[in-house]
């Protein structure tokens, strides 16, 4: 009887051992085919990899990575989902779930995640910039001037974060907001700063803030 059960145990183990093999076979597979840059590869290792270990986080999120990467928005989606699934805590998943329902046009969703990131990471930026497009593609001026602010305010020389939030100030009719704001990127991103002075059409009286240059 004891022969027996020593056979059971051992047989179980064994059996487990195999699996991890395999799992890490795939795994492994996915990697190099990823260093390679022969995704879709990668992406069917990984698939395997993570239906042998469903709790599989680090496959799932090269899942979602891979997926979100060729603008696959629906299948991202559904691995960033599963990611959160594993990780609920984990504020750049949420973030890049955001992400990808902004990509994907689902801008009330995407707040929603990004709400979520910035719940467990408030000074997460790329969270407050992707808030500010989310509410800028709604026309919620406003609310996406104060998301671009929030993203400035934790990166102070984020040109492009600069930029949007004038022209967020400029379509919420925040006038003197929207002059400080061309101030501030004229002192060191002059050439933005006149792109944004021109698309708002303040060439006349707002032309004098920006620094002469030579070409």
């Amino acid at each position: 009887m004891a022969h027996g059960i020593l056979t059971l145990l051992f047989s179980t183990e064994a059996a487990g051992l195999l699996m991890d093999f395999e799992y890490w076979r795939h795994y492994a597979r996915a990697s190099l085919w990823q260093f390679l840059e022969r995704e879709e590869k990668a992406f069917a290792e990984y698939l395997i990899a993570v239906r042998r270990q469903p709790d599989d986080l680090r496959s799932a999120r090269h899942l979602a990575c891979i997926a979100a990467g060729q603008q696959r928005h629906a299948l991202a989606e559904k691995w960033f989902s599963e990611c959160l699934r594993l990780a609920p805590d984990d504020a750049d998943t949420h973030y890049n779930h955001g992400f990808v329902l902004e990509q994907a046009g689902r801008s009330l969703a995407a707040i929603d995640a990004f709400s979520e990131a910035l719940r467990r990471k408030p000074a997460l930026d790329c969270a407050w910039y992707g808030m500010g497009l989310a509410h800028a593609r709604l026309g919620q001026h406003a609310a996406a001037a104060e998301a671009f602010a929030r993203a400035v305010e934790l990166q102070p020389l984020h040109g492009e974060a600069c930029y949007l939030w004038g022209m967020a100030c400029h379509r919420a009719q925040r006038h003197p907001d929207f002059e400080r704001v061309v101030e501030r990127l004229a002192g060191f991103d002059p050439r933005l700063a006149a792109r944004l002075v021109r698309e708002a059409g303040r060439q006349d009286d707002l032309g004098p803030l920006l620094p002469e240059m030579p070409f």
